[in-house]
């Protein structure tokens, strides 16, 4: 008697780890299987569509450029895109966004600074607005 069915497609052989990757800004880690030869990138690629699917907030973006996953256990440097997840031999990363650089413009400010200037704005009308409602006895 058959008790269990053979996998056809499996992958090359090697050892599988469940890993955590916490993503900054969201409620809780995501979690799952790789093979410990997987390149760094392939598993950020992989938790940028978990988080996706699972509806997350807040929204990443689907780039996996923009990101560098961290390992806590080895140091402050992020891991290399090329490198094998199982080479730090842990098993909980950190995924954060690359910090953006500013770009200047001719007349030498910074768009950066324009746009959040402008949102700094929107915030002020807000509160502003707000507290015009809130009586105080």
């Amino acid at each position: 008697m058959l008790l269990y069915k053979q996998k056809k497609n499996q992958g090359p052989k090697g050892n599988r780890l469940l890993i955590s990757i916490t993503v900054l800004g969201s409620a809780g880690p995501i979690r799952f299987v790789v093979n410990e030869e997987e390149l760094v990138a392939a598993v950020i690629d992989t938790a940028l569509k978990s988080y996706a699917r699972e509806g997350r907030l807040p929204v990443l973006g689907s780039d996996l450029n923009d990101f560098l996953l961290y390992c806590p256990s080895a140091g402050s440097d992020a891991l290399s895109p090329w490198e094998a997840i199982g080479a730090q031999g842990a098993r909980n990363f950190m995924l954060c966004k690359k910090p953006r650089t500013e770009k200047m413009e001719e007349d030498g400010r910074s768009t950066e600074a324009n746009t959040r200037k402008g949102s700094g704005i929107w915030k002020a009308w807000i509160n502003k607005s707000l507290n015009l409602k809130i009586s105080s006895h």
